[in-house]
């Protein structure tokens, strides 16, 4: 009997897998446990619907990512803090403040999660972040930290 897997199952398959497996198998342990569904042409159907809807949404995100980078070329973001009398800033700069002020500005939006400082900035200059957007596509965001 065919049947694709609603969760992994060791030694058969990975969720989403279609296998064969033997009648019994399918019907007392695998069905009842919820861990598979009988493989008809409904199933199947929509199983390839679910697998083309997921690639839309993978092309549409790559789409999105390649035109924050785009955008990302051209954007200098400007922030002002104060510092010491040592020249060191009262804190940090910090990846959610650079989010905050990509998207008040420009009105790009990218998550703190997303932008890779490689040390905190605590100084006044201009610095160069990486943003990762997607896998395998990744942006330059130019910060200048300034004097308030």
């Amino acid at each position: 009997m065919k049947v694709i897997l609603l969760a992994d199952v060791k030694a058969q398959g990975k969720k989403g897998d279609v296998i064969e497996v033997s009648d019994g198998y399918a019907r007392n342990f695998l069905i009842p446990k919820r861990l598979a569904k009988q493989a008809d042409a409904k199933a199947l159907n929509d199983r390839k619907m679910q697998e083309e809807a997921k690639a839309h949404r993978m092309e549409e995100e790559k789409k999105e990512a390649k035109a924050i980078q785009a955008k990302l070329e051209s954007v200098l973001v400007k922030i002002s803090a104060s510092c010491g009398a040592d020249g060191k800033l009262y804190g940090s700069v910090t990846a959610k403040d650079i989010s905050e002020r990509l998207e008040a500005d420009f009105g790009i939006v990218i998550d703190k999660k997303k932008l890779v400082l490689p040390d905190s900035i605590r100084a006044y200059g201009k610095y160069e972040v990486e943003a990762k957007l997607y896998p395998e596509i990744s942006g330059k965001v130019f910060v200048l930290v300034c004097e308030k």
